[in-house]
């Protein structure tokens, strides 16, 4: 007789392919309820002269504008997690919605471990929805944003390349496409983030992160 099958314990299998000297796979978790949980990730080894890690999220819902403190991030969730050190590129995005929870609680484990300091292109922005996804606040102790520039604004004036980003700057345009399945152009454009964020902090370093107000 077949054992019983037991969803108590998380089973995890992981595909992993080497993709143009990167390394991209699958990671397959098994919920309680036996349904698949569904990470895909992306490393890349990259040599950045650069103390700390640049953190770049990718997200779907809409702002809350009439708050003017974290209240405006509170109904979008996160669904690529991205981060850039010295030494590599990693991503993280959840494949489809029913993987949101996984990668959830995979960020939680894996920033605490990340080296600091932190720095973001718009600091509000991850702080404001990883308070709420994480159920905690993340200091983050640089910002690359001047003012309220657009990163394609910022990457015009210092001359720095598109790295294959499909979308050229759009975070709105990948998040549609995340939610109709593309979740490779997702990740390239998340990736080009990392890297043209990586070049913003080496070419003009950063300024102090504005004040946000956490609220529950």
């Amino acid at each position: 007789m077949p054992k019983p099958r037991n969803y108590q314990t998380e089973a995890v299998i992981i595909k992993r392919l080497l993709i143009r000297g990167s390394l991209k796979g699958e990671r397959f978790n098994i919920n309680k309820r036996g349904k698949m949980a569904v990470i895909i990730e992306h490393k890349e080894d990259i040599i950045s002269n650069f103390k700390g890690t640049i953190i770049d999220i990718e997200t779907v819902g809409e702002f809350l504008n009439q708050y003017p403190d974290s209240r405006r991030y509170k109904d979008i969730q996160l669904v690529i997690f991205g981060f850039i050190n010295k030494y590599a590129l990693h991503i993280l995005c959840a494949k489809g919605m029913g993987a949101i929870n996984e990668l959830r609680e995979r960020t939680e484990k894996i920033i605490d471990s990340l080296e600091r300091p932190f720095y973001a292109f718009n600091t509000d922005f991850e702080r404001g929805v990883l308070f709420y996804e994480l159920g905690k606040e993340i200091d983050f102790d640089g910002e690359l944003q001047e003012g309220r520039e657009s990163k394609a604004n910022a990457r015009s004036y210092l001359g720095i390349p598109n790295y294959d980003d499909p979308f050229y700057d759009s975070g709105f345009l990948c998040m549609q496409t995340w939610k109709d399945g593309e979740f490779d152009r997702a990740i390239a454009h998340n990736r080009a983030c990392l890297l043209k964020e990586r070049d913003i902090l080496m070419k003009r370093e950063f300024r102090k992160p504005d004040e946000l107000r956490f609220v529950r």
